[in-house]
């Protein structure tokens, strides 16, 4: 089993950067892929980006692309999403997710591993 921990969420204004984390325990996460998705009130759970287990792919949503980086460190089985340039439709909980598998995916039912979030709250 693996157990995921996401942290680094918080309140930030329009414009300003947060950076999470989702640290793992119980596996290693060399040989999974991982994913960030997010949900806000009343929607559904979205996806936002993925990674493969090396880093050597990525895959991000457009809402997201060019502002949003996901990058993993297997040897401190950690993965971490940089977030810039936030925007108040940014607003969500934030799920970090992993996969039995190596490579990245966009969809939430592939994912066998998830966090139990962490709020981002974005200000105009």
């Amino acid at each position: 089993q693996v157990q995921l921990v996401e942290s680094g969420g918080g309140l930030v204004q329009a414009g300003g950067s947060l950076r999470l984390s989702c640290a793992a325990s119980g596996r290693t996460l060399n040989n999974y892929a991982m994913g960030w998705f997010r949900q806000a009130p009343g929607k559904d759970r979205d996806f936002v980006a993925t990674i493969s287990w090396t880093g050597g792919v990525t895959v991000y949503a457009d809402s997201v692309k060019g502002r949003f980086t996901i990058s993993r460190d297997n040897a401190k089985n950690t993965v971490y999403l940089q977030m810039n340039s936030l925007k108040p439709e940014d607003t969500a909980v934030y799920y970090c997710a992993g996969r039995s598998t190596r490579w990245s995916s966009k969809w939430y039912h592939e994912y066998d591993y998830w966090g139990q979030g962490t709020q981002v709250t974005v200000s105009s």
